[in-house]
């Protein structure tokens, strides 16, 4: 069964035990409407902006670009195993601001993530990539919330 409503579905991950859940709710979209997954990762870039580039930066972000490649090689397993077809991608920069750019200008019809949950101070102090992106984005979002 394939769908016009849904023909690219961006699944966003942190790697976190989190975003598995929202990985499961993508590909079943995915796998009932016949749509293409882009799993993204986005190396936090904004974090290291004001810190000159050295061999302490370079280390981290090479520390947080394998975790991304882990991240969405999860995604591209689960999806083959369900028969969907998934597209591996790592950008780099703010996380929120990313992924909308990428979905946006890449036709998508659909952004599922995870959400860790937080509320009060928690979410105020930190914000939350998935508020941002429900916020800021023109394309649908998905988003699972975690069963803490």
């Amino acid at each position: 069964m394939t769908s016009d409503f849904y023909r690219n579905i961006v699944i966003a991950t942190d790697g976190s035990d989190n975003s598995k859940k929202a990985i499961s709710y993508g590909i079943e979209i995915a796998k009932l409407s016949g749509a293409t997954v882009h799993a993204l990762y986005v190396v936090d870039t904004s974090s290291f902006s004001s810190i000159p580039m050295d061999a302490g930066w370079e280390a981290m972000y090479e520390i947080l670009r394998k975790e991304g490649e882990k991240a969405i090689f999860e995604v591209k397993e689960r999806g083959e195993a369900s028969g969907v077809a998934v597209r591996e991608v790592i950008w780099e920069g703010h996380p929120s601001t990313e992924i909308i750019d990428f979905a946006e200008n890449n036709n998508a019809d659909l952004i599922v993530m995870g959400t860790l949950g937080k509320t009060g101070l928690d979410r105020f102090l930190m914000g939350s990539v998935a508020e941002k992106v429900v916020r800021g984005s023109k394309v649908p979002v998905l988003v699972v919330r975690s069963e803490e």
